[in-house]
């Protein structure tokens, strides 16, 4: 049975730090917690991660300043894991390129000391030379997912996707490898399944969580205020097709709510999530997953 934590909070916007700190890190607690069923950091970490592995959280910072994986989520949950017993030098933070992770508020670090905040394309690191043939995809994967790290937690936008239907944990692993591009037909259906069943990926990844304090849930990959809602959340599993579908519930509710046509009335139903199930990647089955959902 598939575990998914909902963990959510009011008001996580604040005039003074945009994201409240302290209500941050009491998602992160408590959602930990909830996950792993421990109440302390060093077990919860233990129970989901090897601590003296490097460890590579892969963000997105694709939309800008705007709609990416802000600075303050990703390295509250880096605070949290070296609370937990893993050492900064072996923490990397990572997407595409330097020039979105600056865009999107990043300080590069390559340092041997401290958290590494760096992408794929800085010097020394780049793609893999040697192509990766899985199922329908044909790349070069980033060495920082294939050498570098030797676990991996995709720290993933919740967003609605005008090709894919939405962008959550799985499709955030299309920013490990060059060419992401030549697989968005039929709605990315079964690119991302069969991207995240390479080695490269399946093998290393541990944890999802999405950052859903704001969900785009029309217009995207772009922000659009209109339709962009605080959502005050993050979800959470080991299981990445199970959070996948609890993303996808949730924009769902979302579109409701504002009064728009499901994606599968929209022709982009995010049918990648079923095929990741038919491959054994994790479950899309509501009655294979338990949701424990708190607000705090």
């Amino acid at each position: 049975m598939a575990k998914v934590i909902i963990i959510q909070t009011k008001n996580i916007y604040n005039s003074k730090e945009g994201i409240n700190s302290e209500k941050l890190n009491n998602l992160y607690t408590r959602g930990f917690h909830l996950l792993t069923g421990f109440k302390d950091s060093k077990s919860s970490i233990k129970a989901l991660l090897s601590t003296d592995k490097k460890t590579g959280i892969k963000i997105n910072t694709i939309g800008g300043r705007s709609l990416s994986t802000r600075p303050k989520v990703s390295l509250s949950l880096a605070d949290y894991l070296i609370e937990g017993g893993l050492e900064e030098k072996n923490i990397l933070i990572w997407d595409r390129t330097n020039r979105e992770l600056m865009n999107a508020d990043y300080r590069l670090n390559m340092n041997q000391n401290g958290i590494k905040i760096f992408g794929t394309d800085s010097n020394t690191i780049g793609y893999k030379k040697k192509l990766t043939v899985h199922r329908s995809i044909g790349s070069l994967f980033s060495s920082i997912q294939s050498d570098i790290v030797s676990q991996s937690i995709s720290l993933a936008i919740l967003k609605d996707h005008g090709l894919a239907g939405i962008t959550a944990g799985m499709k955030n692993y299309f920013g490990s490898i060059h060419n992401p591009n030549k697989y968005h037909d039929f709605n990315c259906n079964p690119f991302v399944a069969d991207l995240f069943d390479a080695p490269a990926i399946r093998e290393k990844h541990r944890l999802t969580i999405l950052d859903a304090l704001t969900v785009q849930f029309h217009k995207g990959p772009a922000y659009h205020s209109l339709w962009a809602e605080e959502y005050g959340g993050l979800i959470m599993s080991t299981d990445p097709v199970a959070a996948d579908y609890v993303g996808w519930q949730v924009i769902e509710e979302l579109r409701k709510k504002h009064g728009l046509p499901s994606l599968k009335e929209e022709n982009r139903e995010p049918l990648y999530i079923k095929t990741a199930e038919k491959l054994g990647l994790g479950s899309v089955n509501p009655a294979n997953i338990t949701i424990l959902r708190e607000e705090i």
